[in-house]
């Protein structure tokens, strides 16, 4: 008897379209006009080495899925087998360290998407601050809202998931580069899994003091210096910009993947797509969410 557990979709139809027709639809139709984005742009398909980490925003797809798409969209023509999604812990309270959910699968109105529960097993075995805790992510959007991308990007390509929350920079850096320690060696051999960090950037301000928050943090980000990349996102709360909350709705996890893929050997970073709500129809300007799309090979 199979007794995998499978996570049931707790976001379809708020975040996502619930009908699997429409929500091929919208996906596909962002991944076709990233692509064809990143052509416009001058830059030939296959120009760039395929990335091995990405930062996607993780807010309702018609508003940040149009930057999520065009970090997918560069893994379309060479899925990896396998993806270690580092997402934002937006709903338990009290989560310390690297919360995963170890095997089974994810189903979407998509189908399901498969949990490596071998990868999950060895992660757990790097011990504390790594546990197996499937209740953490029963209502969490941050990575439900990739599993759309997954299934047409990459649709062979089965899931790691981790909800990421540390009480401190260094803590959240260090366990990030055990576990980019053991994927560089599993990489190493001759598996090609990925690493995804879950984030979005700036709530809630203007789209122009949005767009300056972004452009704060993406230097050290780019250049995959953590410790920087804190200061600056904690400087930015205390800066009174107007109806900001954070810099960064997601930095632990984009922390903890900075510390893995230093240790991987990845960097530096490129951006691939910018934005904030407001350049989708009937966003509002005066009360934004920033995004961002950027890659590590």
């Amino acid at each position: 008897m199979d007794t995998r557990e499978v996570r049931a979709p707790a976001h379809a139809g708020t975040f996502y379209p619930a009908s699997p027709g429409a929500l091929q639809r919208m996906v596909d139709e962002q991944l076709d006009e990233a692509a064809a984005g990143a052509a416009a742009s001058g830059e030939p398909a296959g120009t760039q080495p395929r990335p091995i980490g990405l930062v996607v925003p993780h807010a309702g797809l018609v508003y940040s899925g149009p930057i999520a798409a065009a970090a997918w969209a560069t893994l379309r023509a060479r899925p990896p087998s396998t993806i270690v999604l580092a997402g934002t812990n937006h709903y338990v309270a009290g989560l310390s360290g690297a919360a995963l959910w170890p095997d089974g699968a994810w189903r979407t109105p998509l189908g399901e998407v498969a949990v490596d529960g071998d990868l999950a097993g060895r992660i757990l075995e790097l011990g504390d601050p790594f546990a197996a805790m499937p209740s953490a992510h029963r209502r969490e959007h941050s990575l439900e809202v990739q599993l759309p991308f997954i299934s047409r990007a990459c649709p062979a390509a089965s899931i790691v998931p981790m909800l990421i929350s540390f009480e401190s920079t260094g803590a959240c850096l260090e366990a990030g580069a055990r576990l980019g320690e053991l994927l560089g060696q599993i990489r190493g051999g001759g598996t090609d899994v990925a690493l995804v960090a879950s984030s979005d950037f700036a709530h809630y301000p203007p789209a122009a003091q949005a767009e300056a928050v972004t452009r704060t943090l993406l230097p050290p980000l780019l250049a995959l210096d953590g410790r920087e990349l804190a200061r600056r996102e904690a400087d930015l709360r205390w800066a009174r910009i107007p109806e900001l909350a954070c810099g960064m709705c997601g930095i632990e996890p984009v922390l903890f993947a900075v510390g893995a893929w230093r240790a991987m050997g990845l960097g530096p970073g490129r951006l691939l797509a910018a934005g904030t709500s407001a350049d989708v129809p009937g966003g509002d300007p005066g009360r934004t969410v920033g995004y961002a799309a950027v890659g590590f090979a």
